[in-house]
Order: structure tokens, then sequence, then C-alpha cells
């Protein structure tokens, strides 16, 4: 997809708000689309008029003027681009007109993020590949074509490492598994400057990361602890994100169901989503030290599996006992927390995973579940999401949730049952951060989708790529 600043096209584009008198086109569609009640605005809403004897143009439906943000805009930006796609259109004249609360070059990233979510597809494994129709956009603006470019090249880096995150979680375990999830960090991350180091057995054991190593210890594939930096100022105290690695999760001796496994390639999520960030990060050359650490592992079963009922230590030297194997997520992400807390001289820690089903009960598929130790650092967090249009909501802590967590023959349980879970595997974490700003997100919903959804293809979501990327572009702002 070409997407450019100029007056050039075969179809004009206009967008109109709900039930908005449509100006700048021919009087008589005008009031051939009045009388037959063609369109009207809603959101989302393509209206085509399109051939050798038409006007060629298409109207895009902004909704309600009042209740008009980003997500209306990505959306409309969308539609309109499969709709084009699907009609063989070579090339589009966007005119871009004035939207109050938003400015030009506001208009124009969103457009354009829209417009390039529509050319994700993932057929890898097909034989028959899916035909892209690519279609030429030209924004029709009168001034700050400069800074119009630059956003537009924005969206692109921003939407490229969404799509590597999408792509990562989708290819199967059968051929996504540590040591590969480890060179593709490599391979993705080097070209745009960022430094990646992957760790093997040996190496994470002489770390003493015994929680990690006894949730990897029943697979035959070797687990590698992977950290990528991206360093640009010398005296800054990093932003560290830490992804979930599991690259398949059976449940181990708490095994899932057949159909509870069948998307388990998606337990990864958190990584994905942390290496996806940073090739944003990195290819828009921020101006901010960032660093991601994944413990990349499977959970399965064997002779050397560790199993329900188990007591394992960790790098902390904190004990835990395993009420579940299947509640093996924050059993990896201690020790990877931990680590990004005292081997990495972190400014704040941001933890990401695929960790419950008791958020996605409480919440819903759309939305990530929050847990923090600062306040600050949450809020900006979810100021970061708006933006992007990636939702995050703060859950309740007492101490009560806390006093749950407490081990009766080790110093901490990994499982404290259905009632508040996606808090409690939270505040389980909580404890290895050594009061470090943290906020842990649950994204055992948006991360990966059973089916599309406004922008959003099924499969990996690349959720929440974006609001990472926010969060670093601001942080030290």
């Amino acid at each position: 997809m070409k997407i450019k600043v100029g007056n050039k096209g075969n179809i004009k584009v206009l967008l109109a708000f709900k039930d908005e008198k449509i100006a700048n086109i021919d009087s008589k569609l005008k009031n051939y689309i009045e009388e037959k009640k063609l369109f009207n605005g809603k959101k989302g809403e393509i209206f085509t008029d399109i051939g050798p004897n038409a006007n060629n143009i298409a109207i895009v439906g902004l909704g309600e003027k009042e209740k008009l943000d980003g997500q209306v805009l990505r959306i409309a930006a969308f539609n309109l681009a499969k709709k084009l796609a699907s009609l063989k259109v070579e090339s589009a004249n966007i005119e871009i007109r004035e939207i109050e609360n938003f400015t030009q070059n506001e208009i124009i990233h969103l457009l354009s993020e829209g417009l390039l979510q529509s050319e994700y597809v993932f057929d890898e494994y097909k034989t028959d590949k899916e035909e892209i129709f690519e279609v030429e956009y030209n924004f029709n603006i009168d001034s700050q074509i400069e800074e119009a470019e630059e956003n537009i090249k924005l969206a692109k880096d921003i939407i490229e490492g969404v799509f590597i995150a999408r792509d990562l979680v989708n290819i199967p375990s059968i051929d996504m598994y540590p040591e590969t999830l480890a060179n593709n960090a490599k391979s993705i991350l080097e070209k745009v400057g960022v430094e990646v180091e992957v760790l093997g057995k040996k190496e994470i054991e002489d770390l003493n990361m015994k929680a990690f190593l006894a949730v990897a210890e029943g697979s035959d594939k070797e687990p590698k602890f992977i950290i990528m930096k991206y360093l640009p100022n010398q005296d800054q105290k990093p932003l560290t994100f830490v992804g979930k690695g599991l690259t398949y999760d059976s449940g181990g001796y708490a095994l899932k169901s057949p159909n509870g496994m069948v998307t388990m390639k998606s337990d990864m999520g958190g990584a994905a989503s942390v290496i996806g960030a940073m090739y944003s990060i990195a290819k828009t050359k921020l101006n901010q030290n960032v660093v991601a650490v994944v413990a990349a592992c499977e959970n399965m079963i064997s002779g050397r599996a560790y199993k329900n009922g188990d007591i394992v230590s960790s790098m902390k030297g904190t004990t835990i006992e395993i009420i579940n194997t299947d509640a093996e997520g924050r059993v990896t992400l201690a020790d990877s927390i931990y680590y990004a807390a005292t081997k990495i001289d972190s400014a704040a820690v941001i933890d990401l995973a695929t960790l419950t089903g008791a958020c996605v009960v409480g919440l819903g598929d759309f939305t990530t579940g929050l847990v923090t130790n600062n306040q600050e650092l949450c809020d900006n967090l979810v100021s970061a999401s708006k933006v992007a249009g990636e939702y995050l909501w703060q859950l309740p802590v007492q101490e009560e949730l806390r006093d749950m967590l407490k081990g009766k023959n080790a110093d901490l349980t990994n499982s404290t049952g259905r009632m508040g879970g996606a808090i409690t595997a939270g505040l389980f974490l909580e404890n290895f951060v050594e009061g470090k700003p943290w906020v842990h997100m649950d994204i055992a919903g948006p991360a990966f989708a059973e089916s599309a959804y406004n922008y959003i293809p099924a499969g990996g979501t690349g959720i929440p790529v974006k609001t990472l990327y926010l969060l670093a572009k601001n942080f030290n702002k």
C-alpha cells in the first residue's frame, strides 16, 4: 500500500458525519442518495459510486460528531480500504476536512493507521495465498505537508510492530518454540539497532532462575532467556518490558482439555508484543532507553515435569508451592521480573502476560486488566492506551487478597483458586518487583481474537504494542 500527500487519485473520498448534508458532490447524485436513503453517515458506513460512467466518489461515515474519537477514524479508514480494494480501485484522493478537537496531523495519522491495518493477512501455511490488491491513497491537504508525511511514516513504523507481534503469535508451536522465538527476536530487532542477547539453559542455571527452569523442565525444547536492549542515551535508566514467553502451554499435569489447548500457541502473546514494541521504538528512533526480557519455554508433560504439590525456589530465593501447574506463567515471570528489577537498573517495569482466564471472565475479550504498585505509572499507561485505541482497566486491590498468596508449606502459593484470580495473579508478581514502579498487564482476553472485529483480525491481535510504544515515547516527559 502506498500512502502519500497530494491531489491525485482516480476517485474522490469524502468524510461525513451522521445526517450531515454532503457538500462537494454532484447535485443529482446528492439528491439520489438522500431520496433513496443510501447513506446517512453512520460510523463505518461506506457509499461508493464508482465505474466508467459514475461520479467516482466514495463517502465514509464517521457517525455522530460529538462521539467521534480516534477509534472511529481508524475503523472508517479500514472499512474504506477493504471496500476500495474489493472494487480494484487503483488510487484514491482523500479530502482532509477540519474536525473539532483533532489536528490535521492527528487525522492523517489515524486514517493512515486504519488504511494500513487493512493489509494484514496471515497465510504462511496456506497453499493458495490471498491476493492483496494495492491501492494508492493520497491525502489532499494545502499545508503542513512535511509534517503529514512524517505522520504517515510514523503510522507505518508502528503498524509494522503490530504486524510482527501478530505473526509471532500466529505461527504454530511446531515451528515457534523457545529457540525459534529467540532467533526471530534477533533477526527482527538487530536490523533496527536493538542489541539482543540470548541465554541458554546453562546461563539460566547460573542466574539461579529455578522457578523458570521448573516450568521448562517438562519439555525437550531448551528454554531461552531473551534480553533486548535499545539504549540511545548514556545516562538514563531504562523502562523495562517483561513479556510472558510460553510458546506452548499444555497445562502440564493440570492438563488442559483438547479445546483448551488449541490456541495455546498464543500463550507467548506478551513476548510477541514486547518484540513488536521494541521494533517500533527502535525503528522510529525514540529518545528513550528501553529494555525487554522474555523467559521462553514450553509447559509440557514428561517424567521430568514439575507436578502439582511441588515446591520450587526462585532467583530471588522465595519458595513457591505449586498448587496448579497450569498457573505456570506467573512462575516464569517471577524470575523474569526479579531479573528486570535487580540485574537491570530499571526506572519502571511493565509486565504483560496472557495470564488468567479470570481476567477474561471479569473484563471480557477486549480489555486488559491492570495491577500496580504505582498509580502515576498506571495512569500514564492508561492514558497511552486511550490514544492507542486499546482498552485497559485497573483492578482493585485489598490487603486480604495479598494474604491469600501465603503458602501453607512455602513462602507463596502459585494459585489461590477462582475468586479474584486475575488480581491475586498480579499480586503474586508484586513479590518480585523489589519496590520498582510496576504495572502488570493481563492480556489474556485481547491478545488473541477468536473472530475478527473492528480492524482487528482473528488470531494474534498485536495488542498492546501501540500502548507500550506510546508509554515509551512519553515516559520522561
